[in-house]
């Protein structure tokens, strides 16, 4: 599967069930990395794997386990949406290593190896979004 059409079915959820289950593929992986600024060492602690294991996926060509591919595509999704909000990959990117007043001081970065920091990202996006920022 492409890039782009991995993108596309980001807005179908009935379709990221489906994809978590089968599982992402390293290849598309490799592609969504190159994507964004985070590094396969930044990858492995947002996954929970090593970075050694990583690489043992891309030698055996290997798919992703459920859990990891539903953080890959919950990143992902943050990914479209940070960049639609700020309008600009490099602005959300920016932000994303800022310290966020909103966020406890912490940097959005930090928050990627948990769902549920994920789901708070999703959030503070929406607010900023719709100009509510206390």
């Amino acid at each position: 599967m492409s890039i782009v059409r991995f993108n596309a079915k980001l807005l179908d959820t009935v379709e990221l069930v489906k994809l978590s289950r089968k599982g992402i593929a390293i290849s598309l992986f490799e592609e969504i990395v190159n994507s964004c600024s985070y590094t396969v060492k930044e990858w492995s602690k947002f996954l929970h794997l090593t970075e050694r294991t990583i690489q043992r996926y891309k030698k055996e060509n290997r798919t992703f386990e459920t859990l990891q591919s539903e953080r890959i595509i919950e990143i992902a999704k943050l990914q479209m949406k940070g960049k639609e909000v700020f309008g600009s990959k490099e602005y959300f990117e920016e932000w994303m290593n800022s310290k966020i007043i909103a966020l406890g001081s912490i940097r959005p970065v930090e928050l990627l190896d948990s769902s549920f920091g994920i789901d708070m990202l999703i959030d503070e996006l929406g607010r900023i979004e719709h100009g509510v920022l206390a």
